[in-house]
């Protein structure tokens, strides 16, 4: 296994970043002696050759486009290569185990799992190693001889971490840039902590990590940053799932990128909860170089928000605007207006919120369209608040149906999609996005339609990501 290419590190889809979570397994890896090759399909053409070397394929999935693109992959892989051994990891590798097991792989890993990753190749060396002693064929070393492992408990055990290694992965040139008002420059990614302390109820990191998350030390992460630093980034995003997590590392964080790399900017996720109560710190966060801020509103219903145990109000939305925005820091906020809870009443005036608060600009359209997504193993399956609505397990889609009870946002669900589908094709400005979906929802609820909003030939658009946000 320690040959070049005998282990095979495999991205699907990480939001347009270059993929960390393959470049920590390889380093991992490396580490150990071993000279994994990776691939990121998102950017790459399928490479038979690639998957022809490798007895071990690993395919990353930490979300549910990859987990899809992933499984698709896995099929190909299996047909150029029927005697790897195929692994797959990363959160919805977790939700989606029983099935993968069943279907598509011959492991799975999940949590903190790249020390186990080198195990499992270890084990493979080994099963080889053995195998060939008793004259079988390569392929009979496969995991468990054809049965059904158990389905594994997700890691969730401190790592050593090392540097990621990128220098296999495709140029930053291939990847999300950041646009600052039409100058668009390279972005480089990091994670400074892993896992939640929150326990929301539709996102898929609690089920996995159950409340808990792990710090990256601080030299490991600046020296992530430097190396994208000298790719040619000039912009870094933290993409822990929430940078505020461990508010004291943060900050340490930032405070050195600044010290050594003054004219880098970057960009983190953090809850609304955490800006109201860390709101002291955005004026040196801004002043370290914080270009922008995601964080996951998802609703203006307290019915809604309640649902999903966001732990904030829809009053907390509007002050955590005016504190970032006070800060001089732009705020983006996300959404999943789509749920069984929200009316129609709910989605026109979110629509009529972001325009009064001259949030258009900076709000991907996408977002107008997110509907909630239930996977397996999600945490909103034991409430009584989700049961009514719920449906059957789509196996292959790794979801649970629900209908919401009132039609309309059905229709309106299906037309917003299609509109803003079309609109990210032509690349079509915000507001004419935003005019149209506003007329749409005015349609269905009967209602006579108002003025288009109008912004400013002149105004300047708050920095984003080039990707749109996709779960």
């Amino acid at each position: 296994m320690k040959e070049p290419g005998a282990i095979l590190l495999v991205a699907c889809y990480e939001l347009g970043h270059q993929p960390l979570a393959v470049a920590w397994p390889a380093a991992f890896l490396e580490r150990q002696g071993y000279r994994p090759a990776v691939l990121d399909v998102s950017v790459e053409p399928f490479d038979s050759e690639r998957v022809r070397r490798a007895r071990l394929v690993a395919v990353s999935v930490p979300m549910h486009t990859a987990l899809r693109l992933g499984v698709a992959l896995a099929a190909r892989v299996r047909t150029v290569n029927p005697t790897c051994h195929i692994a797959f990891y990363g959160l919805y590798a977790a939700l989606n185990a029983e099935y993968l097991l069943k279907h598509a792989a011959d492991s799975v890993l999940s949590g903190e799992a790249e020390a186990a990753l080198v195990d499992l190749a270890r084990k493979l060396e080994s099963a080889r190693d053995d195998a060939g002693d008793r004259g079988q064929a390569p392929g009979e070393c496969r995991s468990e001889q054809r049965g059904l492992p158990p389905v594994p408990r997700p890691i969730l055990e401190r790592l050593d971490f090392p540097v990621p290694s990128r220098t296999g992965l495709p140029s930053l040139k291939k990847y999300a840039h950041v646009d600052k008002d039409g100058r668009f420059e390279l972005a480089g990614y990091v994670e400074a902590s892993r896992g939640c302390k929150h326990l929301c109820r539709h996102c898929p990191i609690p089920p996995v990590y159950g409340g808990r998350f792990f710090v990256v030390p601080r030299d490991v992460v600046l020296a992530d940053i430097r190396q994208q630093v000298d790719a040619g980034a000039s912009h870094i995003t933290f993409g822990d799932p929430d940078f505020l997590n461990g508010p004291g590392h943060a900050v340490a964080v930032a405070r050195a990128l600044h010290a050594e790399l003054p004219s880098v900017t970057f960009d983190f996720t953090a809850k609304v909860e955490h800006l109201l109560n860390h709101r002291a710190r955005l004026r040196e966060l801004a002043d370290l170089g914080c270009a922008f801020i995601v964080t996951a509103a998802e609703s203006l219903s307290d019915t809604v928000l309640a649902n999903l145990a966001k732990g904030h109000s829809r009053a907390d939305v509007f002050a955590a605007l005016h504190a970032v925005r006070a800060a001089g820091i732009a705020l983006r906020p996300t959404w999943v207006p789509f749920t069984p809870w929200t009316t129609l009443d709910d989605y026109r005036k979110l629509l009529d919120v972001v325009e009064a608060h001259a949030l258009i600009d900076a709000i991907d359209s996408v977002q107008y369209s997110i509907r909630l997504l239930v996977p397996p193993g999600s945490l909103l399956l034991e409430t009584d608040a989700m049961r009514p609505f719920l449906g059957p397990l789509v196996e292959g889609a790794f979801y649970y149906r629900w209908t919401h009870p009132d039609a309309r946002m059905e229709r309106l669900h299906a037309g917003v999609s299609a509109l803003v589908a079309g609109a990210a094709d032509a690349r079509e400005d915000a507001t004419a996005t935003f005019n149209r979906i506003r007329r749409l929802a005015d349609e269905t609820a009967g209602a006579p339609p108002r003025p288009d909003a109008a912004q400013p030939p002149e105004r300047t658009r708050p920095p984003r990501l080039t990707e749109p946000w996709f779960c």
